[in-house]
């Protein structure tokens, strides 16, 4: 006999024997229904929060996949009807010619250790937003007030793409780089008079004087650094145990425990005329001395790239250098300088005839195997010949590293904190890519023996018969001849700027040489907003903080409340029926006990009836 009871009242104790159905049968039809309602309210809650559960587990396994496709996928027309859409404006004023970028971005998600998740704004067509003229903006140093003119039709073009009504509330950011660093201040400072000035009248952005600067190559270097990462993803959560991490002593707070988060990349940019490393310094640094430390602050940025000031999950401390000099042109350029001023000069000295006349030309072991090539400088010519001998070229290109036997340094002297090369990883852009892939077509992963046996053997082989395969289609399709007759001295130069200039052991196994990340051509100009808009989710935050609080759990609730306000509705019905069931077996017992007289009464039956049956 299994007796059951609740905190109801005790007239509402009943039994369930064992016996079988005739007990249950005569167990009355109130406390039966009780029972089911009971049983259909708990059942109910129960599959809604297993539902739930469930969904929510499936969102959480696929948002990092989501993430990745949406990256990867990200060619879709920008949606210009959807209010909740912002959009903020980077024109890039180089030394060539301008660059206007578009980008956009979803309403911020209340949380504030997210990041705004800036995509390039496309058209109709599914295009980038984007255009460039000519020339740069530093042509303009004599006549300033030309300048609005100059870079009236990118912000025309921007303007139409944005919507009219996002126009006041949209950033406009003209940044401008290597060119205008070059004039004189009084001329850097009338260029951007005139945009601050000319810029309000005629449009209608979000843009202060703060808004337009010339940015020093460290910035531009920082920009580059955030923007890659954040394509990479490296700024988000630790979601999976096999993401690569690493421990971190936050600036500014190096007496406080590490704390460990997603390990960032390091890059490195060899352009034709400068070399670029940015990479960041998870630990604090240490100092030879006074002088190195005081050469260090220039080179090391600390930054913030959350919206709270208080939130240390993303500060970032990262070194960045830029080598005049070390691109690939310029130290060709470098290099064949050296070689005229030599020979001129040992000619001078021993009466030689070394590479004054084709059938003597100077040899030179750093182009392909029997190229004719020549030197013109003042008048003068100087005649080469290649001997295709790379370990020579290395060898003789090394002094052009101007290393110093002082630890932690690197090109020139410079300054380098340690790099942990066990728990690192590098991407390799624009000559380290073009070295690698477009002759002896293998970017991607780098690995140093084979890519030195293959510059090896290009560099043996003769010239007639590269011409060959030239002609042939055998190498990249923008290959072209310099990019053949230059490859031998630049797999060379790359070779050791890497691995003798920045101290890359021969061993290291994570360069990765790309020209575009997840397919995208990533421009520092996305960092350079990610930076400067990285308060705007404060304004989100602040207008909806309720539901900044329970953004997740209204995200997902949202589907289901129905099952939820079913439930409670069940609750509500189920107290309400034992309510009156209570309220009727009290109204049974009172008649049982009342006067049979005033149940006649009760029952509007006469008098004399009740006395003739009594």
């Amino acid at each position: 006999r299994i007796g059951i009871s609740c905190l109801f009242p005790a007239s509402w104790h009943f039994s369930i024997s064992p016996v079988g159905c005739p007990r249950i049968l005569n167990t009355n039809l109130r406390q039966i229904i009780v029972i089911s309602v009971l049983a259909a309210a708990v059942s109910l809650l129960y599959f809604s929060v297993v539902i739930i559960r469930n969904k929510y587990g499936r969102l959480t396994r696929d948002k990092k996949f989501q993430r990745y496709l949406a990256r990867v996928t990200d060619i879709e027309a920008t949606d210009t009807n959807n209010p909740s859409v912002n959009y903020g404006i980077v024109v890039d004023c180089g030394s060539s010619g301008s660059r206007v970028f578009v980008y956009c971005w979803p309403r911020h998600n209340g949380n504030p250790r997210d990041l705004l998740d800036i995509r390039q704004m496309r058209d109709k067509n599914r295009k980038p937003v984007v255009m460039k003229i000519k020339p740069g903006i530093s042509e303009f140093a004599t006549s300033p007030e030309k300048v609005s003119d100059y870079i009236s039709p990118l912000l025309n073009f921007a303007a139409e793409h944005v919507p009219r009504a996002k126009h006041k509330e949209t950033p406009l950011y003209i940044l401008c780089t290597a060119g205008m660093r070059i004039l004189p201040e009084s001329q850097q400072k009338a260029i951007l008079e005139d945009l601050l000035t000319d810029i309000p009248v005629h449009f209608d952005f979000l843009f202060s004087d703060s808004h337009a600067e010339v940015i020093s190559g460290k910035q531009e270097g920082v920009y580059a650094w955030i923007g890659i990462n954040f394509v990479l993803g490296r700024f988000e959560h630790i979601e999976d145990d096999d993401e690569a991490v690493v421990e971190v002593n936050i600036p500014g707070s190096e007496s406080s425990e590490a704390i460990v988060r997603k390990r960032t990349a390091g890059i490195l940019d060899m352009g034709g005329v400068s070399t670029q490393i940015a990479y960041e310094v998870p630990k604090t640094v240490s100092f030879a001395s006074s002088q190195q430390e005081e050469v260090a602050k220039n080179l090391l940025a600390e930054f913030n790239l959350g919206c709270d000031v208080h939130q240390t999950e993303h500060v970032y401390r990262v070194y960045v250098a830029t080598f005049l000099g070390f691109g690939g042109n310029a130290a060709r350029q470098r290099y064949e300088d050296r070689i005229f001023a030599n020979t001129i000069q040992k000619n001078r000295l021993l009466g030689k005839q070394t590479g004054l006349t084709p059938d003597m030309p100077y040899l030179d072991p750093c182009l392909p195997l029997d190229i004719k090539d020549e030197i013109q400088q003042n008048g003068q010519t100087i005649y080469l010949r290649g001997t295709g001998d790379f370990d020579l070229c290395r060898e003789t290109i090394q002094p052009f590293m101007n290393k110093t036997n002082e630890t932690q340094t690197s090109l020139n002297g410079v300054y380098q904190p340690p790099i942990h090369f066990q728990n690192s990883e590098f991407y390799g852009f624009s000559e380290f890519y073009y070295c690698t892939e477009d002759v002896l077509r293998m970017g991607g992963d780098y690995n140093a023996a084979k890519f030195t046996k293959a510059a090896k053997d290009y560099c043996a082989t003769k010239w007639s018969i590269l011409r060959e395969r030239f002609d042939r289609g055998l190498y990249a399709s923008h290959a072209d001849l310099h990019r053949l007759k230059y490859q031998c001295f630049k797999s060379a130069w790359m070779f050791e700027v890497f691995h003798r200039g920045f101290s890359f052991p021969v061993n290291y196994k994570s360069l990765k040489t790309a020209l575009q990340v997840y397919d995208k051509e990533v421009q520092w100009t996305l960092g350079a907003i990610l930076y400067r808009t990285r308060f705007l989710p404060l304004r989100d935050i602040q207008q909806e903080a309720f539901r900044a609080s329970h953004t997740h759990w209204r995200g997902v609730s949202f589907v289901y409340n129905h099952y939820l306000f079913s439930g409670c509705f069940l609750v509500v019905l189920l107290a309400i029926l034992l309510y009156l069931l209570r309220l009727r077996r009290i109204h049974r017992r009172t008649l049982r006990n009342g006067s049979a007289a005033a149940l006649w009464m009760e029952e509007g039956l006469p008098t004399q009836n009740a006395a003739g049956t009594l």
